[in-house]
């Protein structure tokens, strides 16, 4: 039986969602709300529902379709993810859990079960991940980002040299830690209750790393205030954490927050999303970077390398 899409999304989007060959009988097709980068779609057929996501490659933002389906297949796999049907030209397939999406006091009121499903993803996926290794550091992605931004003649390019001067603060903050496979982009929005267990979307970032990076991103994103952050660290390293940790724990919010600000600045160079504004997402993260430096340079002092 041929698809028949319902075209009120508009008929281009409407037919190369049809002519996905994976359907079994006729599709509507639902926009699907949230992302700041991406169009996704909830799509039915006659056997189930489906979330098609479409996305090209961002060189800018170190961001390749290839590699993000692999790390989807591998993390249905390893069992972190929905199922995936089909990837290729800019289009990713995946079962719709219909599952809720958490906002940030979800992310508050789970912390110890939030803790779990990180680290198993950051235990359990390297042995799922096939092909080169794609290393994820976010002060080489800051610096990358300055590159991108001077070349760009952004608006910000006055503030460069601060905000690197800022990124070797926080990486001088560092301690060694093992290194694992982390999602990094750990956003509330990306983190699924099905009511039984857990789930995680949204790979493009995903690569090694050490955990730091998406414990610092998550407490950032969720709006973690001191307490909270230092038991999302007991929960996860299941220990007290030491001064060293918590220090390093927040000088990488910090450095979370500025590779957050510095990706809308590049977005607002390359991107345009429909319904996103750029300007105003930068803006709300500079605001919070400046908090978060406030915090960690009132407790901690200044780190220099």
């Amino acid at each position: 039986m041929a698809p028949t899409p319902d075209v009120h999304l508009g008929e281009p989007i409407a037919r190369r969602i049809a002519a996905l060959p994976i359907w079994q009988g006729d599709i509507t097709i639902a926009l699907l709300k949230g992302g700041i980068s991406n169009e996704s779609y909830v799509v039915e057929d006659g056997c189930r529902k489906y979330v098609v996501r479409f996305g090209k490659d961002y060189p800018f933002h170190h961001v390749f379709r290839d590699r993000e389906a692999m790390t989807a297949r591998a993390a249905h796999h390893a069992g972190f993810a929905p199922e995936v049907f089909h990837a290729g030209d800019g289009v990713m397939v995946t079962a719709f859990l219909g599952a809720r999406t958490y906002e940030a006091a979800d992310i508050r009121a789970n912390i110890p079960r939030i803790a779990d499903l990180i680290r198993g993803f950051h235990a359990r996926m390297p042995e799922h991940i096939l092909g080169p290794g794609f290393m994820f550091w976010v002060f080489h992605v800051i610096r990358d980002y300055a590159r991108t931004l001077a070349a760009g003649k952004s608006r910000m390019v006055r503030h460069l040299a601060g905000y690197l001067a800022i990124a070797d603060e926080m990486e001088a903050a560092q301690k060694p830690l093992p290194i694992i496979f982390s999602h990094n982009d750990l956003l509330p929005a990306n983190i699924l209750d099905d009511g039984e267990r857990l789930w995680l979307i949204d790979f493009e970032y995903a690569g090694f790393s050490t955990a730091m990076f998406d414990l610092a991103g998550l407490a950032s994103n969720a709006g973690f205030d001191p307490n909270e952050s230092e038991a999302l660290l007991e929960a996860y390293f299941r220990t007290t954490p030491d001064m060293t940790l918590t220090r390093a724990h927040a000088a990488m919010q910090c450095a979370s927050l500025l590779r957050e600000a510095m990706w809308s600045m590049v977005s607002e160079l390359y991107l345009n999303a429909p319904g996103v504004d750029y300007l105003a997402y930068t803006t709300e993260n500079l605001q919070r970077l400046d908090e978060a430096l406030d915090h960690y340079r009132t407790k901690y002092g200044k780190t220099m390398s």
